[in-house]
């Protein structure tokens, strides 16, 4: 880590302290604020394949949005969804292999990401964001979501009556949003219990769920689509020993493809992983 990102840590830390001490409460909003917002924001001009897409600039909830599209009218609809910290322009290696198939592609900046507005997301509007997608450009049958968009396509799946016909790749996907919180409490050194039961409390005022309905185990009960899951063994950002009550559910309708040394990211860049997935939809 950087000695300036080390240096703003620090002081992220001494901040979310001294809040505990004289409120938990004010502490936890402080501190969730910061968990809902992106640190890093890819800027980079598109290339490539982007430069033939169809730009499409569109609003959500009060939020400029910036999309592409490749193949208009195409015989099946594919949409891709980044991760936290992450753009579509990072799913380049999808858009010519899927196009050569005669689908329509499309890919959208989530808020807060890219080349979009909105300086925070959460599960909630990450989930509500690819309903609006659906409803305004879609409806897709065909996914490929990467790492935080895995969840927020399971979450609505799992909400989309007769998603039999569906097909979802998952790359690396936010399996238990339980882990990634837990991770952000040891990354924040919050340590207090009152602050982090007053996190997850919040959660559940603006949800009206615990923390534990944030699962993919917990959605693929209500989906029944086709689902291809891509994990790597030395993921340290989602963890692959979250796979397992996934593994233990042996849904008839999931595969995995295992793969080793490729962590969080290279994993959807990897030819064989491209390769399969563009074979799978």
């Amino acid at each position: 880590m950087k000695l300036l990102q080390k240096s703003a840590l620090e002081l992220i830390r001494l901040k979310l302290r001294l809040l505990a001490v004289f409120s938990p409460k004010l502490a936890a909003r402080s501190a969730f604020r910061l968990f809902c917002t992106p640190q890093v924001r890819n800027l980079s001009e598109p290339s490539g394949s982007f430069l033939q897409a169809e730009i499409i600039d569109t609003v959500f909830e009060n939020t400029a949005i910036r999309g592409y599209r490749w193949n208009r009218g195409g015989h099946t609809r594919v949409l891709i969804l980044h991760g936290f910290e992450s753009s579509v322009i990072n799913f380049e290696h999808y858009v010519v292999p899927l196009t050569a198939k005669g689908y329509e592609v499309l890919a959208f900046d989530a808020p807060a990401h890219g080349k979009s507005g909105g300086k925070r997301m959460n599960a909630m509007q990450y989930r509500d964001f690819v309903h609006f997608i659906q409803r305004e450009y879609g409806p897709a049958t065909r996914f490929i979501a990467h790492s935080f968009g895995g969840l927020a396509i399971s979450l609505v799946l799992a909400e989309t009556p007769q998603n039999e016909l569906m097909r979802l790749a998952l790359v690396a996907p936010l399996t238990r949003t339980s882990t990634t919180l837990e991770q952000y409490y040891q990354l924040a050194g919050i340590r207090n219990p009152e602050v982090r039961q007053e996190m997850e409390n919040i959660i559940n005022e603006l949800s009206g769920q615990d923390i534990e309905w944030f699962s993919i185990n917990r959605a693929l009960k209500q989906i029944r689509s086709s689902v291809l899951w891509a994990h790597d063994r030395s993921d340290m950002i989602t963890p692959f020993r979250d796979l397992q009550p996934v593994i233990d559910a042996n849904y008839p309708n999931v595969e995995f493809l295992i793969t080793e040394g490729l962590g969080h990211r290279r994993i959807y860049r990897d030819p064989e992983v491209v390769r399969a997935i563009t074979g799978f939809l």
